[in-house]
């Protein structure tokens, strides 16, 4: 431990200017923190002049704790979330951005990624730049780091971000954001930033927050760093045959042959495109077997590297298809009775205490839940779709009490 530092962040203190000695429990915590992650900036190369500076008086935001746990798309249902998100008003002005962005030609040319998607990731992350988030990242992540479930990744970003200052990328009053750390008009990381931003050119510096061009152009990089296949589409809407196996959903993607055979036949009566035929496209049911049906290809599961959620994905996607032109679902979502994460820990836990495993009980129904609640729902004869919804729940608990 460097007690010079040690000293600084003593006398600066913490919320309020008390001593080190004095402080609450939650910051004592993160006081015990601070100190030990100075010392892994110091192994990182970082310069110690950077760290006194940029860390001394850094004191935790207690609101990050209550929005870590409250992230819409995770604890709101899937057709509130998709309904909001893909709005007349954001559809409307999604298409008029497709003729207004200078460089769109050459951010597909050289990364293949339609501008449809990126104008989609645009529009959920900053409402097309002007909600970038207003917040200090630093202290957003700090935050983060010293609570613990996501340290190493936390204490990464920051590391990354105080690079960005170090470098002479920009200065600690533009590193303002979201409270997970993402930052500009694409809400990037700082380990993307420093790995991934580009121009549309592909020289000079990017700018994230006052450029949409270099956005785009750094979501772009970063879509295509992760699989993203050029030519071919994210999904299709399905319509399924009475009787289907709800239990094919999310298990390994097929070809359309295959689905066809089951006697999945595409929305609208659309024919099946060509251009992807030998895609493997998986089945999702993200509101359940009552609900759209989705054939998702592998550059879906691209657009949740952005963000690991379905109904982000879908967001996009569908967004993407509606600036292009696409009509609305066939299939309409069904009314939804939002579950609290009490109520997600609890079948959670019933399905553990069943013998069928979610993963931990965090309230995050995952593809690890869905898989254990299919597993459930096949031995008791129901529609094994891997949907959490009240009356599941109920069934649930009955079931492990």
């Amino acid at each position: 431990m460097d007690r010079r530092f040690f000293l600084t962040i003593a006398a600066a203190g913490l919320a309020g200017g008390a001593a080190a000695g004095q402080l609450s429990g939650g910051e004592a915590d993160f006081q015990t923190w601070l100190n030990s992650f100075f010392g892994k900036a110091l192994a990182a190369g970082l310069p110690r002049t950077l760290l006194d500076r940029e860390l001394s008086g850094l004191s935790p935001d207690p609101r990050i704790v209550a929005l870590d746990s409250r992230q819409p798309e995770f604890s709101k249902p899937v057709s509130d979330y998709i309904e909001s998100a893909v709005s007349v008003a954001r559809v409307t002005e999604g298409r008029a951005k497709r003729f207004e962005v200078a460089g769109f030609g050459a951010i597909e040319q050289a990364w293949g990624v339609p501008r449809d998607i990126l104008i989609a990731i645009w529009a959920m992350e900053s409402a097309f730049g002007a909600q970038q988030g207003g917040l200090d990242i630093i202290r957003c992540l700090a935050t983060l780091a010293q609570q613990g479930r996501r340290r190493d990744w936390a204490e990464d970003q920051i590391i990354a971000a105080l690079r960005m200052i170090a470098d002479g990328y920009v200065t600690r009053a533009q590193l303002r954001g979201s409270w997970a750390g993402a930052m500009g008009q694409t809400q990037v990381l700082p380990t993307v930033y420093l790995s991934t931003a580009v121009t549309p050119s592909g020289e000079g510096r990017a700018d994230v927050w006052d450029s949409a061009p270099d956005a785009l152009a750094t979501a772009a990089h970063l879509l295509a760093k992760n699989g993203w296949r050029r030519g071919e589409g994210w999904a299709y809407e399905v319509i399924l045959p009475h009787g289907f196996d709800y239990g094919l959903s999310e298990t390994p993607g097929q070809p359309f042959s295959y689905w066809a055979g089951q006697g999945v036949r595409r929305a609208h009566g659309a024919p099946w495109p060509a251009a992807d035929g030998d895609a493997p496209g998986m089945l999702l049911l993200p509101s359940g077997w009552t609900g759209p049906a989705f054939l998702a290809l592998p550059n879906h599961f691209v657009i949740r590297s952005y963000n690991n959620s379905i109904a982000y994905a879908l967001a996009v996607g569908l967004l993407a298809d509606r600036f292009a032109g696409s009509p609305d679902l066939e299939t309409s979502w069904p009314h939804e009775t939002p579950l609290s994460l009490a109520d997600r820990m609890a079948a959670q836990s019933a399905l553990a205490r069943l013998g069928f495993d979610p993963g931990s009980a965090d309230g995050m129904v995952g593809a690890g839940t869905r898989k254990a609640l299919r597993g459930w729902q096949k031995q008791m004869g129901l529609p094994a779709d891997g949907y959490l919804s009240p009356w599941v729940l109920q069934r649930l608990q009955a079931a492990a009490s």
